[in-house]
């Protein structure tokens, strides 16, 4: 395996491990009543294109045609705006262990628009990848289902289900601008094509912010989600799909459950038992053989 395959590999884990803590954190800001869905996602992606366009004052950028700009607005919008807000807006009403549970259809719905818009080959080894993980996700989330239960869990995972599936356009729509340019040169308009998207949806709700409320533990919250959700995780995952199928970056969301039960055991929130055991086993194996090399493929 070449040097460039296994900082692939490593990206888009990294990029899961984030994202499998970022359940926490955000839910943490948003049920404890410090800023609201919208309120938040404007903080959010502001942020991130704030750090994005410092990012590019230290890096080479290529030229990019004007052709391309509709593409990356028609990425910020469903990697950005729809994305995010629907996940945020969905976390108000439903519960983590149900998000996590719904995130688990991303591989398949990339799969799918793989093979059908990236012309991917959907071999044996991806589809029983796809299912060890799915299974392995679904028992670790089910056992863990939390006590608690949203105001509306019908139209939380409604919400997240309409979150991973915009997600998943995304990741097509950007592997398709990693094969012409490098993420460095084109994710900061990403993300400003995101913040006009979303200050309509989420000025309102800033400006209710109780900013003085905030304690240690929401400040590094907040700022977790910008820096390590945001700015590194849409950073390492375009660089992860210039050497990766778009389905074998997607597969790794099987780890988020993962990383939710390890982040729960250090937070002396959880524990660790055969069932855990045997879910996280399935969904190892899953990401193993589905990014495993198939012979003679490039």
């Amino acid at each position: 395996m070449d040097r460039k395959r296994i900082f692939a590999l490593i990206a888009a884990f990294l990029v899961q491990v984030l994202y499998g803590l970022n359940f926490t954190f955000a839910n943490d800001v948003i049920d404890g009543g410090f800023i609201k869905p919208f309120g938040f996602i404007l903080i959010r992606v502001a942020g991130a294109v704030a750090l994005f366009w410092i990012l590019s004052l230290f890096t080479k950028n290529e030229r990019i045609d004007k052709e391309d700009y509709l593409k990356l607005f028609l990425a910020s919008i469903f990697g950005i705006a729809l994305n995010m807000l629907t996940f945020f807006k969905g976390l108000e009403y439903t519960t983590p262990i149900h998000a996590s549970v719904i995130m688990t259809v991303t591989p398949i719905v990339v799969l799918v628009l793989s093979s059908v818009f990236l012309k991917e080959r959907i071999t044996i080894l991806k589809i029983l990848g796809i299912i060890l993980g799915f299974f392995g996700a679904i028992v670790l989330s089910l056992y863990g289902k939390s006590s608690q239960v949203g105001d509306n869990i019908l139209l939380g995972n409604l919400l997240v289900f309409i979150n991973a599936t915009s997600y998943s356009i995304y990741i097509i729509l950007v592997k398709k601008l990693t094969e012409k340019y490098h993420p460095f040169t084109f994710i900061r308009w990403l993300f400003l094509f995101g913040l006009i998207l979303v200050i309509p949806f989420g000025y309102g709700e800033f400006t209710e912010i109780n900013w003085e409320s905030f304690d240690a533990y929401i400040i590094f919250s907040i700022a977790f989600v910008i820096i390590g959700a945001t700015f590194l995780t849409y950073l390492l995952n375009p660089l992860s799909l210039v050497h990766l199928k778009a389905s074998t970056v997607s597969t790794f969301l099987y780890l988020q459950p993962v990383v939710a039960v390890i982040f729960a055991l250090l937070m002396g929130s959880d524990s660790f038992d055969l069932v855990k055991a045997i879910a996280s086993v399935l969904i190892f194996s899953g990401v193993y053989l589905v990014t495993k090399k198939p012979k003679l493929q490039a």
